[in-house]
């Protein structure tokens, strides 16, 4: 699992990556699904990883604006915070990180990132990408090229640490090397990728040069 493997910066998605938001979000999305007549069972996953208002458009409604939808929906969402926690290990795990060498890469507005991030008690980032820094969300690779950028690196040396379909498909398009966390995941998820469940499981070091590296993976339990 990427044992004595250096990267320049770890990239994280935020919602199921490092924190478990998936409650707080399907209540909020469940009621606008049912306004909009929508059969919420089989539109509920494909919520996930995408920008509210990418997932809105491909909707295609009728009479729909949604830049407007996505707006309302961002003020539902920021006053439901109930329930968001950190994932395993997440918070240990970002702290031990030199803050130079890493970022949040989500699909969420800046304002919504930033109060989940402070509800699940995770450190917030100095550098974070959400999605008003992109014309094209995921799977599109512009955050993660970005993130990279900012960072001063260059994305084919980043670790990507994602858990959505969309995301993995992102960071792959961006040419960065990708690790699956599968906490949230009611199924398996089909992945070439290495996947870990909790971050108790890894272990970083840092050479002379200030890059990362993945230490043997230890025993979680």
């Amino acid at each position: 699992m990427f044992a004595g493997r250096k990267f320049a910066a770890f990239l994280f998605d935020m919602d199921g990556t490092v924190l478990n938001s998936i409650a707080a979000a399907e209540r909020v999305w469940t009621r606008w699904a049912n306004r909009q007549g929508l059969d919420v069972t089989s539109f509920l996953p494909t919520i996930h990883g995408k920008r509210a208002i990418e997932t809105i458009a491909a909707l295609k409604l009728p009479g729909i604006d949604p830049a407007v939808e996505a707006d309302a929906l961002l003020k539902a969402e920021a006053a439901d915070l109930d329930g968001i926690v950190p994932l395993p290990g997440a918070v240990a795990f970002l702290r031990s990180l030199p803050p130079e060498r890493w970022a949040i890469v989500t699909s969420a507005p800046r304002e919504l990132a930033l109060l989940r991030l402070q509800a699940a008690g995770i450190p917030l980032p100095a550098m974070m990408v959400s999605a008003e820094d992109v014309t094209r969300g995921k799977p599109a690779p512009d955050c993660f090229l970005l993130a990279a950028k900012r960072l001063g690196v260059e994305a084919r040396d980043c670790l990507v640490f994602e858990d959505a379909p969309a995301g993995i498909a992102a960071a792959e398009a961006a040419g960065a090397s990708v690790m699956v966390i599968s906490a949230t995941h009611a199924h398996p998820m089909q992945t070439p990728h290495a996947a870990i469940v909790s971050y108790d499981a890894l272990g970083i070091a840092t050479d002379d040069d200030g890059w990362i590296v993945m230490e043997p993976q230890r025993d979680a339990a």
